[in-house]
């Protein structure tokens, strides 16, 4: 039914939701059937015709009669005419609508939009009407009805902006062609023009709220949108709305807007957050329906301004803003809402090293690290998630790692190794590969950790997480890397690892593969002697030689594959298997490669396979 108003390495992540929960702020207010549906009757004729027509037996004597009025503008009549095609719409819109279409009257309907025509409104009520019905919106559109109807918005009548609106509304409803069609048009400034000027007419403002909210679906809107003064017209209107209904509407706007980050600063600077914040405190302590359902949405909207880096720098303040004050307040309270909030808030203010280090120093960590513990059992798993989120992000400065490790972030975190919930795990092995990151004692520490390692090998085959599958890859070579230790690479022989480096190398991202060939080059470096059965039957040397033959592969791939052949060769096995996939010959191609790196480890390589031979 119709409205009636129309990558990987170390990349900080912005911070939402997670979609295995759909319960995102966008999730929710972009449903569709959360749109209040604002459909208003066909209005009663305001003049009573000196003849009283039967209307469903005398329709067709209408449409007749219009038919002629309509060419002749004879005022009294055409009027009439209109309010009884209104009484039949609103008595059987269904049946009227069809026989207005077969009458061929809509072509008519264009001439009586104009500015000058007195009937306007009246017109343009009867297109809102008749648009309700699916199988008229296309006709409508033939009969050349839009471009009046839009012109028609410039308006100083305000019922005929009201009418002009349904109709535009109805016609483009639920078909984003005819939505760019309007935005192409320009109705988007003209619009927001008519919420500045009309904001004390309720009827005008819900138009222009539902169509703002339909039209900012389109990514080609937001464009218009910006370079308009939306951000400040919502804000005023915002501050003067009392009823959970009405701020509901203007939150319906707000969340496809907010997806812009140009919209995401203008919200911010026109008081958006301040009014966010009043809400937060308004309706912590509720227990009404209505209440929850606010603080949730207003909570959720703050989030979402945080996504955008300058809207989230300029609420940061160095870390002395009132905002990001109120924010830390949130993580300890009892409310699970806003201390997801708060959590999320933290991840992504954590999006630069700078306000990284500055929260760290200042104590963030330690709030972080009680926020889990009391939900370790049986917790809130969007509590969990959005709390380890924001201590990965937190970890990425080298700096802030040895005060993380030290604080006892890894103690911390392992609490959730046995978690069953895959956003959960994916953060977990994001924030243990951020604080391992170049620090050898903790990553040898974890390494021979057997209860971590064999439960990353438990996830190296969830297939059907792939997220959880690729973080669980890395940091099994991320243990062996930066450790260098034969303990770890021990403890993970025996839990069976290996096989899954050896996948990893095959894998689609470089920087994958290339962690897993330097993870097995250490392997082979240091306990080749452990490990080479389960690096033969993983078919370690067949992998090698495809890479190494393919010229797709990486300069940073072929070199270090050809570093890991030459280790290889202390395994009498894997000598042999390199033996017989005559590797010299692919090798010597390698000689003349672009890259001297590659070219010069072919020449080392083609010698040590030379003199092995």
């Amino acid at each position: 039914m119709p409205c009636d108003f129309p990558s990987l390495g170390h990349k900080r992540q912005c911070c939402f939701r997670c979609d295995c929960w759909n319960t995102s702020l966008l999730g929710a207010l972009r449903n569709p059937s959360t749109w209040r549906l604002l459909c208003q009757e066909a209005k009663p004729c305001r003049k009573v015709p000196s003849l009283r027509y039967q209307i469903s037996d005398n329709l067709s004597d209408t449409l007749k009669k219009l038919k002629i009025t309509a060419v002749d503008k004879t005022e009294d009549s055409l009027e009439g005419c209109l309010d009884c095609l209104l009484q039949a719409l609103a008595q059987n819109n269904t049946e009227t609508s069809e026989k207005i279409q077969a009458s061929g009257i809509l072509q008519l309907f264009a001439s009586l939009l104009t500015p000058q025509s007195s009937c306007k409104a009246k017109v343009a009520n009867i297109i809102a009407e008749v648009a309700k019905n699916e199988f008229m919106r296309i006709p409508c559109v033939d009969a050349g009805l839009i471009s009046p109807l839009v012109q028609l918005l410039n308006s100083k009548d305000q019922e005929v902006l009201l009418q002009t609106g349904r109709a535009l509304g109805n016609i483009c409803y639920d078909s984003h062609s005819l939505q760019a069609q309007l935005i192409n048009m320009g109705v988007i400034p003209t619009l927001v023009k008519l919420l500045g000027i009309h904001c004390q007419n309720a009827a005008l403002t819900e138009m222009c709220l539902v169509a703002f909210g339909n039209l900012a679906e389109l990514e080609s809107s937001k464009e218009q949108f910006a370079s308009t003064n939306i951000a400040e017209e919502l804000v005023k209107l915002f501050k003067k709305q009392i009823e959970h209904d009405k701020r509901e509407m203007i939150f319906e706007v707000l969340a496809p807007l907010a997806e812009n980050d140009a919209i995401k600063l203008q919200l911010v600077e026109a008081g958006l957050v301040e009014c966010l914040l009043e809400i937060v405190q308004q309706k912590v302590d509720s227990d009404k329906e209505d209440d929850i359902t606010e603080l949730k949405t207003g909570s959720d909207l703050m989030v979402l301004l945080l996504l955008g880096d300058e809207s989230m720098q300029k609420l940061f303040e160095g870390g002395k803003g009132g905002v990001f004050q109120r924010v830390l307040s949130w993580i300890p309270s009892n409310n699970h809402q806003l201390q997801l909030a708060g959590a999320l808030a933290i991840a992504n203010f954590a999006r630069n090293d700078g306000n990284c280090i500055h929260m760290v120093d200042n104590g963030i960590v330690e709030k972080l690290m009680d926020l889990l513990d009391r939900h370790v059992e049986d917790g809130n798993v969007t509590v969990q998630h959005a709390a380890l989120s924001a201590l990965r992000n937190l970890a990425i400065p080298v700096i802030n790692k040895a005060k993380m490790l030290s604080a006892g972030v890894t103690e911390a975190v392992l609490k959730f190794l046995k978690s069953e919930m895959p956003p959960v795990q994916f953060k977990l092995l994001g924030t243990l590969r951020m604080l391992i990151d170049a620090q050898a004692e903790a990553a040898e520490q974890l390494g021979k950790n057997v209860k971590l390692v064999e439960r990353l090998v438990e996830w190296c085959e969830a297939k059907d997480h792939a997220g959880v599958m690729g973080e669980s890859n890395r940091l099994l070579s991320a243990l062996i890397r930066h450790s260098k230790s034969k303990d770890v690479i021990k403890t993970i022989v025996q839990s069976g690892g290996i096989k899954h480096l050896v996948t990893m190398a095959t894998s689609e991202h470089v920087i994958m593969q290339n962690e897993a060939l330097v993870a097995l080059a250490l392997i082979a470096a240091l306990e080749l002697g452990t490990a080479e059965k389960d690096l033969e039957s993983a078919k370690l040397v067949q992998i090698l030689h495809r890479l190494l033959a393919d010229e797709r592969s990486a300069p940073e791939i072929k070199y270090n594959s050809m570093v890991l052949i030459c280790a290889l060769m202390g395994s009498e096995c894997l000598h042999k298997e390199v033996q017989d996939l005559a590797f010299l010959d692919v090798v010597s191609k390698l000689r003349s490669h672009e890259n001297k790196s590659v070219a010069q480890q072919a020449s080392l390589t083609e010698q040590r396979l030379t003199v092995e031979s």
